[in-house]
C-alpha cells in the first residue's frame, strides 16, 4: 500500500505491517484514503480529527447547495387585466430565485365548457416569461383543473 505519512510525504510503497508500524511509532491512527487506487492509498493521521473535518466539509457543501422548489399559482379563465398582471410579477419574482412555477386553472360550473379560454390564458403565461423561463410541463387537464409548470432557464 501507499503511505503518506503524518506531515503529508509521500513514504512510498510497504507492507500493510510497516506501514501499521509507523503509526503507531508516532501514536496516530492510519486511515485508508483510497481503497479503490492501485495500489491503496493510506495516511497517518488523527481518526477523530479526519471525521470532523470530512463532516465540516460535508456541512459546507449543504449549507451551498440550492433547494428548488415548485411554487405554485392559481388562477381562474376569466381572470381581470389588472389581477393577471399581479400574478405575473409574483410569477416573475419566484423564476428570478430560481423557483419552478406550477400555474393552476381552475373552473368552476359551465366554465369547463369552455376549455380554449383556459389554454389561452396558459398560452399568454408562457409568452409573457418566455425570456425568463421554459414550459417543463405543457398545460394538461387534471379533472377541473389546468396545469402547467415552467421552470427557469
Amino acid at each position: 500500500m501507499r503511505l503518506i505519512d503524518e506531515t503529508g510525504e509521500n513514504v512510498g510503497v510497504v507492507s500493510t505491517a510497516e506501514a501499521m508500524q509507523a503509526a503507531y511509532m508516532v501514536g496516530l491512527d492510519l486511515v485508508e484514503i483510497a481503497g479503490q487506487a492501485d495500489p491503496p492509498v493510506v495516511k497517518i493521521i488523527d481518526f477523530g480529527r479526519y471525521k470532523y473535518e470530512l463532516q465540516k466539509k460535508a456541512n459546507e457543501a449543504r449549507k451551498k447547495q440550492k433547494v428548488i422548489e415548485v411554487k405554485e399559482i392559481k388562477m381562474r379563465p376569466n381572470i381581470d387585466h389588472h389581477d393577471y398582471e399581479v400574478k405575473m410579477k409574483a410569477i416573475k419574482a419566484f423564476l428570478e430565485e430560481g423557483d419552478k412555477v406550477k400555474v393552476t386553472l381552475r373552473f368552476r360550473g359551465r366554465e369547463m365548457a369552455h376549455q380554449e379560454l383556459g389554454y389561452k390564458l396558459l398560452e399568454r403565461v408562457r409568452d409573457d416569461t418566455a425570456e425568463d423561463a421554459k414550459v417543463e410541463a405543457m398545460p394538461r387537464l387534471e379533472g377541473r383543473q389546468m396545469v402547467m409548470v415552467i421552470s427557469p432557464k
